[in-house]
């Protein structure tokens, strides 16, 4: 038995929330959920270097504990910690984290203060009118709870929707399997995976190929399976021991393009295709497009597109948001790629909860052909990070100075990720903040004021003369916290009106903003900073599933404030700065 990294940080994630729900120590959650997200973007598999007996410590986030949880679960596949805590807590809570409106901290709020002990009390209180009166959820959310209880409800037993990085380890895996079969002439992946939706519910995989026996063979016999769901003659569906589905569907050559625009989908933009070729007398199905009985189109995806005069779509944009008007008046946007980034806005360093030195992560950044990286490392308020203070921020500075000196064609900007209190002034003064080149401003703190408060905090802060960037502007953990309640259109406007950024954060568990934001900013003529967050090494390359949600929000390079070269990007930094501040820039 292969346990893939995915897996083990699946049980890391799970952990971490019921350790939440039973009100664990904060730094033991935290600890988990870090070793989870760590271990789900590894390009190592853990499972080899347990086998190998290498030193687990090494790994970001780490230390003898985990690492020995780690051995265990590759060992046995399990980890009794996990299973101890199950039977501890009533299973109608851990049922309640299937709903996606609701995380651990929002199950333990709702069984301390309702006695809510699974879905149908859940339900209840909703339908009551309950849920909207304790903090932090509303008559949205309790509206969107009832939505989501209809979707569990849909749901095979264990069903659950992964991120993106556990996904693609699934993916990468089984194409490694199926590519081996001797006739496979094409393998390609679709469903919302391919549209790199945050969070995907299963895997669609089609294969065109000489031998569709051999191909179901070899897909129901997956290692990582743990019940087959279904065995056919050219489809079957298998279910992981994370209760994640994957079906695989061999596909004729002449049809592949018409079935890979079909179960790529959205349903939305599929039914406006056919309605499309209706129009036409066309028929268009997974098959292929008829006109009358004859297949005119359908090997490839351009030709299906092209037979109801629209241009290919790329997957990202495919959800029936105004991407078929915008192809009909040849607007569809040119969509960012990771070549077009030339920095990073957002890092961490082991001066406060990163792993890496200031250095090692300038040089790691430099060598994935970065211009430059801004250091932003937590302000003083975030004390469980060991933020910085404004003596520690000036010696930062120095230190940056003197980094700088050894590049030639590199330059580490001074930062901060600096907190915004309630009430929306700054952590740190205006006297250290004129100092730097970036001030990057994040709320970490009083998650559940009320919309309109939020708002006006957010507001206010964004009319600080040294605010530049605010972070992940909604404060979501996907499946873990709910975004707070911000009239976004009122910020996205105040930050126009003030010169400043939002930041799209590419942490998988974040990726905030979201996509309808994003596009939102870009209509209004805002900015986005595509930063990784990174807190070690390997997390800077987290800026590709950034990317992914800037697709989905239609954003191309103009609008993307670090696809700007190091010269625009300091003018632009020059020009929103206050007309008595000294100039910030330190070169090499």
């Amino acid at each position: 038995m292969v346990v893939r990294n995915s897996e083990i940080a699946d049980i890391f994630y799970e952990l971490a929330d019921f350790l939440e729900i039973e009100a664990a120590n904060q730094f033991r959650v935290r600890a988990y959920r870090t070793a989870a997200r760590n271990i789900e973007s590894l390009p190592q598999n853990v499972a080899e270097m347990v086998d190998k007996g290498e030193d687990l410590t090494g790994l970001p986030g780490i230390g003898k504990d985990l690492a020995a949880k780690l051995a265990e679960i590759v060992k046995s596949g399990r980890l009794p910690q996990l299973e101890d805590i199950k039977q501890r807590l009533p299973a109608g809570l851990i049922d309640l984290l299937r709903i996606g409106e609701v995380g651990p901290r929002r199950v333990k709020m709702l069984h301390q203060n309702l006695g809510i002990t699974g879905i149908e009390d859940l339900e209840k209180a909703a339908r009551e009118q309950q849920v909207r009166k304790l903090p932090g959820f509303g008559p949205k959310a309790e509206e969107k709870i009832l939505e989501q209880i209809n979707r569990v409800r849909g749901m095979s037993p264990g069903e659950k929707r992964l991120r993106l990085p556990a996904v693609e380890q699934i993916a990468q895996s089984l194409v490694e399997v199926l590519v081996e079969i001797s006739g496979v002439k094409r393998i390609d992946l679709a469903g919302s995976y391919r549209r790199k939706q945050e969070t995907v519910g299963d895997l669609d995989i089609l294969v065109a190929c000489e031998n569709p026996s051999e191909v179901m063979d070899r897909f129901v016999s997956y290692g990582g399976a743990i019940q087959v769901l279904e065995r056919g003659a050219t489809r079957s569906s298998i279910m992981l021991r994370s209760g994640f589905h994957v079906d695989v569907r061999v596909v004729p050559d002449e049809s592949f393009g018409a079935a890979l625009l079909y179960f790529t989908g959205s349903k939305a933009h599929s039914i406006a295709l056919r309605k499309m070729g209706m129009k036409s007398n066309l028929k268009i199905n997974e098959y292929g497009v008829f006109s009358g009985g004859d297949r005119v189109a359908g090997a490839t995806e351009q030709e299906v597109y092209a037979q109801v005069g629209l241009p290919y779509i790329e997957p990202e944009l495919r959800e029936n948001r105004g991407e078929i008007e915008a192809a009909l008046r040849d607007g569809l946007p040119h969509l960012i790629t990771l070549e077009d980034i030339r920095g990073d806005l957002h890092i961490h360093t082991s001066a406060t909860e990163g792993r890496a030195t200031l250095k090692e992560m300038a040089v790691a950044a430099r060598e994935r052909g970065y211009q430059y990286i801004a250091v932003t490392d937590h302000s003083r308020r975030l004390a469980m990070t060991r933020g910085l203070n404004e003596d520690r921020l000036s010696e930062q500075i120095k230190e940056i100075d003197e980094l700088n000196q050894t590049f030639s064609d590199f330059l580490v900007l001074k930062g901060i990720e600096v907190d915004v209190y309630e009430d929306g002034s700054l952590d740190l003064s205006p006297q250290i903040l004129e100092k730097l080149d970036l001030v990057v401003c994040s709320i970490h703190h009083k998650f559940d004021l009320p919309g309109e408060k939020q708002t006006q905090r957010i507001i206010r802060a964004l009319r600080h003369p040294y605010f530049i960037v605010l972070a992940h502007p909604t404060g979501r953990i996907i499946g873990e916290r709910e975004p707070y309640e911000v009239d976004m259109e009122a910020i996205i406007r105040a930050a126009r009106e003030n010169g400043c950024a939002l930041e799209l954060n590419s942490q998988t568990d974040r990726l905030d903003l979201a996509d309808i934001y994003c596009k939102m900013a870009k209509e209004m003529g805002v900015k986005i900073a595509i930063s990784s967050d990174a807190h070690s090494l390997s997390e800077l390359d987290l800026m590709r599933y950034g990317i992914t949600q800037a697709r989905r929000g239609w954003l191309e390079k103009p609008d993307v404030l670090n696809a700007r070269s190091l010269e625009e990007i300091m003018e632009i930094f020059r020009q929103n700065r206050p007309a008595s501040s000294p100039a910030r820039t330190s070169g090499p």
